[in-house]
């Protein structure tokens, strides 16, 4: 796969302003561990290897166990997950397949016995702003920084 462009030469004012968003997110208030799991979730689901890979690496940074991000994609069957996590998680999944899901009542309602009105704010503008980088680096093809795993697959 090769990168398409550099998002933050061809519009670097744009991306500045997207970076304050990110920043302002980052220091809302949310688990760190949490936002980074729900990041990395949401990045799986729209194949995003660049945010994938940085979400990865983040969580694990932040105390996360291989053991939960390797769950991760089956989270609904594994007993490693808060109740908080779990209703984070499916909002998270809810709002990154909107056109599916139409974010049910439910989901948000299970959400909302777990995190304040504010929090919910919170949440739901972090997974709106993990869709939008998802979209910047699938759409301009943002490559990994994987490192060695890059010249291994090049053998």
């Amino acid at each position: 796969m090769k990168a398409r462009l550099d998002p933050y030469k061809a519009a670097s004012a744009m991306m500045k302003a997207v970076i304050a968003l990110e920043d302002y997110v980052q220091k809302s208030g949310l688990d760190p561990r949490l936002m980074e799991l729900l990041k990395l979730r949401a990045s799986q689901i729209n194949g995003c290897a660049y945010c994938v890979d940085m979400h990865g690496r983040g969580a694990r940074a932040k105390g996360e166990s291989d053991e939960r991000l390797l769950q991760l994609t089956v989270w609904r069957d594994s007993p490693v997950y808060t109740d908080a996590e779990r209703a984070a998680l499916a909002w998270t999944e809810a709002l990154t397949l909107l056109p599916e899901t139409r974010a049910p009542d439910d989901v948000f309602e299970e959400l909302r016995r777990h995190f304040s009105e504010e929090d919910v704010v919170k949440l739901t503008t972090m997974i709106g702003m993990i869709n939008l980088w998802n979209r910047v680096g699938v759409g301009f093809r943002l490559l990994p920084s994987v490192g060695s795993a890059k010249a291994s697959a090049a053998e």
